[in-house]
């Protein structure tokens, strides 16, 4: 889009009254009103609804209601975080379900929580709005989209690391297509996740824009464009060599933290991954959290009576190493502790390498750490007033070093990715140290029906941003193995237990992302902030 284009749009000094605007209209009567359920209907395009017609419509329907109100930043602002209130509490509904897996805190503080992360989390879409309202006073049209689409793809890369980050559902997450295709997240490569979430703002906005301006013409093509760049077949897939076996045991977090279910959890995975073919070269992937096990030694025997089998690492390595058959390595999730004169003084989440001869090859240890939930923050304040974190246990983990390459021969280089870690756009990579594939292990049975397909679908995006497979081995689902084009090859559903037998499938050449990281929306955003400051200067002539 052109300066000159933008420049044109710009003289407009109020919305048009009549015809497809009404709406818009209406909505201008109650601001605060029509904010909160604009927000509301905007969560609605993210997974498992994947409503994305009908949360353009409300993401393009706020960017023009800025416009039509007025009122300054200030104004902004507060519709900006009435906005973002219930478009961050619907699409992070989900929060509230682990509340019900642990007996330290009520429930239905989980729906308290919900809410309160919100209010911080809302911040973000009110620094956009109003950063969008100051460089644009006055003027309408495409101007104020295309400073609000700019000012919204630096907020949410604030998002992502300010106060250790919170990235979950960026707005481009709702261009991303069914399993079989990309969607408009193809374009990722060239923009990041970010730069997307700006994009989805300027289709939506300018397709409501081009409605409440009776240019149906216009409306008709921006439509057409979207829906077929949804539903644009993926390109024809490449196949690979190297033999995965991906293990569901569908565990819940109560049979994973129960003492009396580790070996019944044990031999579950263990029927699960036994080889088909005698002598085959495979990598074997179990989730997050599933083997209670501890395999490296020197721990305090009484760690080892608690959880490993006999009391013996060395016997629990060679009855997993067994398990896998020859010619096999095996991927982990698994629990790893540091201890400070005989006292344990950390415990890291972590995956483990294990060969066919029961030899430790390589540990990654989780560092993006869930807030609450694998750590409490100002734990002397906290913990006396009865607050904790969601997974057992007094000690906090630990984070670890960030994104880390196993070499591990004939089995690929891996990039690992623990859980919520594989949400951070431009964090997932050792980029000195390019990866084969992505394993992301995880234990999404603490999220309910909603956070599952919104952690897979962010994976997805990870293998696009990056040009690299994503294997996704979870102890409820929804396990995946996911190509370099976004493309779920195969899937196994929540809450059933299941093996997939595949190839891993190959790596693209790195993206142009993959090389810039977020300097790219981030230069994108810069962009899109010139260009409406050289169309306002154009249109002040």
């Amino acid at each position: 889009m052109t300066a000159a284009h933008l420049s044109g749009q710009a003289g407009q000094s109020a919305m048009p009254a009549k015809g497809a605007n009404r709406l818009l209209s209406v909505l201008s009567a109650r601001p605060a009103l029509a904010s909160l359920v604009l927000g509301l209907v905007s969560a609605t395009g993210f997974q498992p609804l994947g409503l994305w017609p009908l949360a353009l419509l409300a993401t393009g329907l706020f960017a023009l209601l800025l416009q039509a109100v007025g009122g300054g930043w200030k104004r902004g602002a507060w519709l900006g975080w009435l906005f973002g209130l219930t478009h961050f509490t619907f699409g992070n509904s989900w929060i509230a379900t682990a509340f019900t897996f642990q007996s330290n805190m009520p429930e239905a503080l989980g729906w308290l929580a919900v809410p309160l992360l919100s209010v911080y989390l809302a911040v973000y879409p009110a620094l956009a709005a109003a950063l969008a309202m100051r460089l644009s006073g006055p003027h309408r049209g495409m101007i104020p989209l295309v400073f609000f689409a700019a000012a919204w793809i630096v907020t949410e890369w604030l998002r992502s690391w300010v106060f250790t980050g919170f990235a979950w559902n960026p707005l481009g997450m709702m261009l991303l297509g069914p399993f079989d295709r990309p969607g408009l997240a193809a374009l990722t490569p060239w923009l990041g996740t970010y730069a997307l979430s700006g994009l989805t703002i300027l289709a939506g906005g300018g397709t409501v824009l081009a409605l409440a301006e009776k240019r149906f013409a216009t409306a008709g093509l921006s439509a057409a464009l979207l829906a077929a760049g949804m539903y644009w077949p993926a390109a024809a897939p490449r196949e690979g060599t190297l033999p995965v076996t991906l293990v569901q045991p569908n565990l819940t977090p109560t049979q994973i933290s129960d003492p009396a279910s580790y070996e019944t959890n044990f031999l579950g995975l263990a029927a699960a991954s036994l080889p088909l073919d005698r002598g085959e070269t495979r990598l074997v992937l179990w989730p997050e959290s599933a083997l209670a096990d501890y395999l490296e030694y020197g721990y305090p025997q009484r760690y080892y009576d608690r959880t490993t089998a006999l009391g013996s690492p060395r016997f629990a390595r060679q009855r997993v190493a067994r398990t896998l058959g020859g010619g096999s390595l095996l991927l982990t999730g698994n629990i790893t502790l540091d201890f400070e004169g005989g006292k344990l003084a950390g415990v890291g989440n972590s995956v483990i390498a294990l060969d066919d001869e029961s030899e430790i090859r390589g540990i990654y240890d989780k560092a993006h750490l869930v807030p609450y939930g694998e750590y409490l923050p100002l734990r002397s304040l906290l913990e006396p007033i009865g607050l904790s974190r969601l997974v057992p246990g007094s000690v906090d983990f630990r984070p670890g070093p960030g994104p880390r390459t196993l070499e591990l021969g004939t089995y690929g280089n891996a990039g690992i990715q623990i859980c919520y870690e594989i949400i951070f756009s431009g964090q997932v990579v050792d980029r000195g140290n390019r990866p084969d594939y992505i394993f992301n292990p995880s234990t999404d049975g603490w999220f309910g029906y909603f956070g599952p397909p919104q952690h897979l679908a962010q994976a997805r995006m990870r293998a696009i941003e990056e040009g690299l497979p994503v294997l996704r081995a979870t102890t409820t689902g929804i396990s995946a193995v996911i190509d370099a084009r976004g493309v779920v090859r195969e899937h196994a559903p929540m809450n059933v237990a299941r093996r997939i037998d595949t190839r891993l499938p190959p790596a693209h050449a790195p993206t142009l992302f993959a090389r810039a990281g977020n300097v790219l929306p981030l230069g994108w955003a810069l962009f899109l902030l010139l260009a409406g400051l050289v169309a306002l200067r154009r249109n002040a002539r």
